[in-house]
């Protein structure tokens, strides 16, 4: 039966992945500007040769660094996931490993334990249901090496400022690591959606830190310190079951929910056993390691000696081919 299902969701990937344009299962942005460059396949750096995606979707992707893709994750699993959620904010599963991060601003409440406390948990390999995500058949296209969710709700801390994912990654090659974000309700920019630089990801990773934002921002949400405040932008509104692939060079961030309600996510990273881990000592991750040594060391009695690449070998889960370099 498994084996049925598994086939039968394959089948809708394809079918989506297969439409014959980009604009077909591109979200519809409600700002910036969007172009599709001409490619010849010899051109073709971030997207590989597998007649997975259109010539019309690898151009998108070659030149934006980005796609979404509509109504990809089944209704079912989505309400699966969200039940899970709610079970772990209430304490009612408690899967080892995770990281449950509460809401800066009402951190030290005395609010019973429920989902209006967090704004994320992380580290979710060990909880079975909610790492379902990232071996569902829709978005198997290359080896998960990070995952988080995302629950944000109206408060301000729910902003991320402008980064680059690869700030947080001790391996390369970035061309090969890609984060699948799927959308678990309506999210448009009323409620905080995700927005995204177009292009950027063809440029390098840039120096992160905390923005001196007023409220502050969670624990680890660093931010890019130079970036062009007046490159066009893109919000990316999107419907239960968009998910938007995108490169980890790409700046991308979330802006404020301003409502009452939540804007539920889950994201995972696929990188290929072809990525390499790096020392990112003398580097601009320096800090995000110190960070991540820190908080290991505090909360699971980690030795000193440890650094960024020995967190995240421990942390990767390998859900299909072989496991190698990583």
């Amino acid at each position: 039966m498994e084996q049925l299902r598994a086939a039968a969701r394959l089948q809708i990937v394809l079918g989506h992945l297969g439409r014959p344009s980009a604009g077909a299962v591109v979200a519809h942005p409600t700002s910036g500007t969007i172009s599709s460059a001409s490619f010849h396949p010899q051109q073709f750096q971030y997207t590989l040769d597998n007649n997975v995606l259109t010539l019309e979707q690898r151009k998108f992707y070659e030149e934006n660094g980005f796609l979404v893709i509509k109504n990809l994750v089944p209704d079912a699993d989505i309400q699966r996931f969200r039940n899970e959620f709610e079970k772990i904010c209430r304490k009612e599963v408690k899967p080892l490993g995770l990281t449950v991060m509460r809401d800066v601003t009402i951190s030290k409440s005395e609010y019973a334990p429920s989902e209006k406390m967090i704004t994320k948990v992380q580290d979710f390999q060990e909880d079975k249901e909610l790492f379902r995500y990232c071996t569902l058949p829709e978005l198997l296209y290359f080896v998960p090496v990070v995952n988080t969710s995302d629950f944000p709700q109206g408060k301000k801390t729910s902003r991320h400022p402008l980064h680059q994912d690869l700030h947080y990654f001790p391996f390369r090659p970035s061309d090969l690591i890609v984060c699948a974000w799927t959308a678990m309700e309506h999210i448009s920019r009323n409620n905080g959606c995700l927005v995204v630089l177009p292009g950027t990801h063809k440029g390098s990773l840039k120096p992160h830190d905390y923005p001196k934002w007023e409220g502050g921002v969670n624990k680890m949400f660093h931010g890019i310190q130079d970036y062009e405040e007046n490159k066009a932008r893109v919000h990316l509104v999107m419907e239960k079951g968009d998910t938007v692939f995108f490169h980890p060079l790409l700046i991308h961030g979330s802006g404020q929910n301003k409502t009452q309600g939540f804007r539920k996510a889950i994201s995972c990273h696929f990188a290929s056993a072809d990525c390499h881990y790096i020392d990112v000592k003398g580097t601009s991750q320096e800090n995000i390691e110190k960070e991540v040594v820190g908080i290991a060391h505090k909360f699971f009695g980690a030795e000193n000696s440890v650094n960024l690449k020995d967190i995240w070998m421990f942390r990767a889960r390998l859900v299909k081919g072989e496991r190698t370099n990583l």
